[in-house]
């Protein structure tokens, strides 16, 4: 077959991976000559059951696409065919973003309604890169919350990322490794992800090991011969407390020829139970090194459960459900118009849509904290207000150029760590948790109880 049928989406073209509705607008704009700056901010609406707080992911993705963000000759022939004119082709061919850009860290907790990215930029810039972006921040942010309540549930216990053979598609296999890593999770199985992102491997057995050998001792044999040191042999194949037993005898062998197992693996069955009974075996026959490795449908509720009963389990391994965050498959984010900048002067814009509403002007976010460094409060108020708490939004982007040092993997994952564990139990409790309070200053009520006078006065005079 010639050529690849992957259809990945590289890196020259991203700019083609954009609702047609973007470039129409924009097509528009063009002609209409429409060259005022536009100011957008991303943030999500609401929080869906199940959820408290969300793990803010994907801005070094987002930077990186408007720093590099181009239209090729391919791509222009290919829109010559959809009716565009030939002056907004030739815009095209010279585009690139020269926006500002204002965002919270990655790994940053945030909550409904708060600016996670404020984008200034001429107007058609700042509408043509809307699609990538809530692409990008919608899954990451989506991935990161639902691993960061599994790594909760675990107490400490690693939790590895098991999903790749389950998620929607190879970007997004990537994408949970990642999202997973800075969560808090230990590491995943994916191969592609350690090398490209340099997160720590991890993987035991299948089945289909165990079935391709005349019985379950001769699987273990072969593999550890291969693997002396740091193998984990899965034990459930045909009867657990069996394979407890045979991985038992393969561990005392492998001791007395200087290695030794690192675990045994559950996948199936009843994982309270039977992790009490293969941890008397192992520590009958005094391995109390050998760790037990639990996966199997597993999600923070699971995980949770069998901690709050007193599962003998050292370690999970968490697939399709973390990695497709299968209760909530979505973040309800958008990308809204907050006002425009004519001739130097600001005219804030906002919806009134039922159920759909916006916040206009140019905001920020503020987050007081208590004397131990606590989250209390968050208030989203306008750019040039003093409001108490720590501004979260920061310049990481002027002319479209990165003005920052985008942080490690590593700090990333620091930085989740940190501020999940500055979040008050009350707001992050799998079940039941309070919301986290947010509120808006007096000034941005103000102007949004002002803009929405006048828009419906406005409203009313084009009616009649």
């Amino acid at each position: 077959m010639e050529g690849s049928k992957f259809d990945f989406v590289t890196a020259a073209d991203m700019s083609m991976l954009v609702d047609f509705y973007e470039l129409t607008m924009c097509a528009s704009y063009f002609e209409s000559r429409r060259e005022e700056m536009a100011v957008f901010d991303v943030f999500i609406r609401r929080l869906p059951p199940h959820r408290s707080y969300f793990v803010f992911a994907g801005l070094e993705q987002v930077l990186w696409f408007l720093e590099n963000v181009k239209f090729t000759s391919e791509h222009i022939e290919f829109l010559r065919k959809k009716r565009f004119k030939q002056d907004f082709l030739e815009y095209l061919k010279k585009f690139r973003f020269t926006g500002e850009v204002w965002a919270m860290p990655e790994g940053t907790i945030v909550f409904p309604e708060e600016p996670l990215i404020r984008i200034t930029a001429p107007i058609i810039e700042a509408q043509l890169v809307e699609t990538f972006i809530l692409n990008t921040v919608n899954l990451q942010t989506m991935l990161t919350t639902k691993a960061s309540r599994v790594v909760c549930a675990a107490q400490g216990r690693p939790v590895i990322e098991f999903g790749l053979r389950r998620t929607h598609g190879m970007d997004a296999g990537m994408k949970a490794a990642r999202c997973s890593y800075i969560a808090g999770a230990e590491g995943t199985s994916n191969v592609l992800a350690g090398m490209k992102y340099g997160i720590p491997v991890f993987g035991t057995m299948a089945h289909s090991f165990i079935l391709a050998f005349e019985n379950e001792n001769d699987s273990f044999k072969a593999f550890v011969k291969t693997f002396p040191d740091g193998s984990t042999l899965l034990i459930d194949t045909y009867d657990d407390l069996k394979g407890a037993e045979n991985a038992a005898e393969i561990a005392e062998q492998l001791e007395a020829n200087g290695h030794r197992l690192s675990a045994v693996r559950l996948d199936s069955g009843d994982l309270l139970s039977l992790s009490k009974s293969v941890r008397r075996i192992l520590d009958g026959h005094g391995l109390d090194y050998v760790k037990i490795f639990a996966s199997g449908d597993l999600d923070e509720y699971a995980v949770d459960e069998l901690i709050r009963k007193g599962a003998e389990i050292d370690a999970f391994g968490v697939g399709t459900r973390m990695s497709t965050s299968n209760d909530r498959p979505y973040v309800d984010i958008v990308y809204k118009l907050s006002g425009r900048i004519e001739n130097g002067m600001y005219a804030p814009s906002m919806k009134l849509s039922k159920g759909k509403p916006t916040l206009p002007g140019i905001k920020q976010v503020f987050r007081r904290r208590n004397s131990k460094g606590q989250y209390v409060e968050d208030t989203i108020g306008l750019d040039d207000e003093k409001v108490e708490g720590e501004p979260l939004l920061r310049k990481v982007m002027e002319d479209g150029h990165v003005t920052c040092r985008m942080p490690s993997l590593e700090e990333i994952r620091a930085s989740v760590a940190e501020n999940l564990s500055t979040l008050p139990e009350k707001y992050r409790r799998l079940r039941g948790a309070l919301k986290y309070p947010v509120r808006l200053s007096r000034k941005l009520q103000q102007v949004r109880r002002q803009l929405a006078k006048e828009l419906k006065r406005n409203a009313r005079i084009s009616l009649n």
